[in-house]
């Protein structure tokens, strides 16, 4: 057994745990229906697909090795993966729209636009895990491989491109957040007459958060989005196992970000493995702008 495919294997177990806890909670709690939550049971969701998928290419790679098996797992994960790093991208839309159009944020048209994001995001996340089983790979000309075969290195570019651009757009909003974040905290304390040490403490927490947030997601991902562009398959597949590993990390913290910090979603897990209250009362869930 390759160590490597032993880790990813279990990263996956990991992955997959931590995320079909966050969709059981989601789907069991009535409550857990706001735009925000539809947003992270999809993250979850694709994160959890993301793991199975990982479990089933270790298993299949040793107990079924087939071409076309390989074809059918390594499109799964570039499905799930990329509808991960999409949903990503739809909650950070969320979190800008939550604060840009503040007063208008809880209508029809955002839960619309929402649905409108996350059935594109899926959309495109799932032609792009077709493309190898349709014919988009090298398994008939290794010459044209990429550093994860079968992809071919013209599928990697596209994949790694499309990477980039969406980190660019986070990025961007994340900066337009931090500005009106910081922007509201000010015009806050103007009206209380003084600028108070607490407005300090808030706008810099709110800020490193977004920070963390965003570099957890660019330093897990950039190595390996970089590698694929730079890399040649005739490379140590070890430099691929380094940079990919790191990669499937996102998907083991994405929960804890967006998920385990929740109150809503700490209260309903008492209610799912305990059973010690009923959630009578109604709490009003967090806008996608806490930080």
């Amino acid at each position: 057994l390759n160590p490597w495919d032993v880790m990813l294997c279990v990263s996956g177990t990991a992955i997959a745990c931590e995320n079909a806890l966050v969709v059981a909670i989601i789907c069991y709690s009535p409550a857990l229906r706001t735009p925000m939550f539809v947003l992270v049971g999809s993250l979850a969701t694709a994160d959890l697909l993301a793991g199975l998928g990982l479990i089933l290419n270790f298993v299949f790679q040793y107990v079924i090795p087939s071409e076309t098996v390989s074809l059918l797992t390594v499109g799964f994960l570039v499905a799930s993966f990329a509808a991960s790093v999409s949903s990503l991208l739809a909650i950070t839309v969320d979190r800008y729209l939550s604060l840009y159009n503040a007063l208008t944020y809880y209508s029809e048209r955002t839960v619309l636009c929402i649905h409108t994001m996350l059935a594109a995001a899926w959309g495109v996340s799932l032609c792009l895990g077709l493309l190898p089983v349709l014919g988009w790979n090298c398994l008939h000309d290794r010459t044209s491989c990429s550093v994860v075969r079968p992809l071919t290195k013209s599928n990697v570019t596209l994949l790694s491109a499309s990477f980039f651009l969406i980190f660019l757009i986070m990025l961007h909003l994340y900066i337009e957040i931090c500005k009106i974040v910081c922007r509201h905290a000010h015009q806050i304390a103007l009206q209380q007459h003084f600028l108070t040490a607490s407005h300090y403490v808030t706008t810099k927490k709110g800020v490193s958060t977004l920070a963390i947030i965003l570099g957890t997601f660019g330093a897990s991902w950039l190595p390996f989005a970089i590698y694929c562009v730079v890399g040649d398959p005739d490379y140590p597949s070890v430099y691929t196992y380094a940079t990919l590993l790191p990669a499937t990390y996102n998907s083991m913290i994405n929960p804890i970000i967006y998920a385990y910090r929740n109150q809503e979603i700490q209260r309903s897990m008492w209610v799912l493995f305990c059973g010690c209250f009923q959630a009578k009362v109604s709490f009003r869930s967090r806008s996608p702008s806490d930080v």
